[in-house]
Formats: C-alpha cells, sequence, structure tokens
C-alpha cells in the first residue's frame, strides 16, 4: 500500500470512528460497552464540531472522494442530531427532585 493510499486508509478510519462514536452519544446505537443505548446530546455536538473543524482545517488537502466521505458523515450526524433534540428530553425517575439526579 502506498503511502497515500494508507493515509487516505486512516483519514477515513478516523472519520468514521468520530461518526460511530457520535451516534452512541446520540444514542442511535447502543455503547458496546455497557449494551444500552445513551444520550449525550452535548458531547455530540462537541463530537460534530470536532469534525467540522477537520474538514476546515483539512480543505484543499483532500481528495475529492475524501471530502465527500467527510461531508456525507457531517450530514448525516446532523440531521440525526436535529432529530433526537427535537425529541421530548425524559423526565427524572420518580421520588428525585432534579437537583439530586445532576448531583448524584
Amino acid at each position: 500500500m502506498e503511502k497515500s493510499e494508507k493515509h487516505t486508509f486512516l483519514f477515513m478510519q478516523l472519520v468514521f470512528s468520530l461518526h460511530s462514536a457520535t451516534m452512541q452519544q446520540l444514542g442511535k446505537v447502543k455503547n458496546p460497552l455497557t449494551d444500552k443505548i445513551e444520550k449525550d446530546l452535548q458531547g455530540a455536538q462537541a463530537s460534530i464540531d470536532m469534525l467540522e473543524m477537520i474538514k476546515e482545517k483539512t480543505k484543499g488537502n483532500l481528495s475529492d472522494e475524501e471530502d465527500r466521505f467527510v461531508s456525507q458523515m457531517l450530514r448525516e450526524l446532523r440531521l440525526n442530531y436535529v432529530d433526537e433534540a427535537a425529541k421530548p428530553q425524559p423526565a427524572p425517575p420518580e421520588g428525585k427532585p432534579p437537583e439530586e439526579e445532576k448531583a448524584g
């Protein structure tokens, strides 16, 4: 494998791993460590911002294929983020005031 091919493969693998982590944060797929659906919209937004930063910082240095790949991943994540952010947040468990939920 040539160095440029290896770099393309590694770049796409990096983008895909950020995409996968963000999909977990959005609650779209199970966390493989806990085997549960977990939602962290703030973390998901940070991951999307990171991927946007990578796209901006690499502008002009990506092949057409790499640029399309990053754009497609970002588009999918943004749409899923909007979908999840629009859903009502679950109510805290009964018996505990919201302040206690945050603290412990």
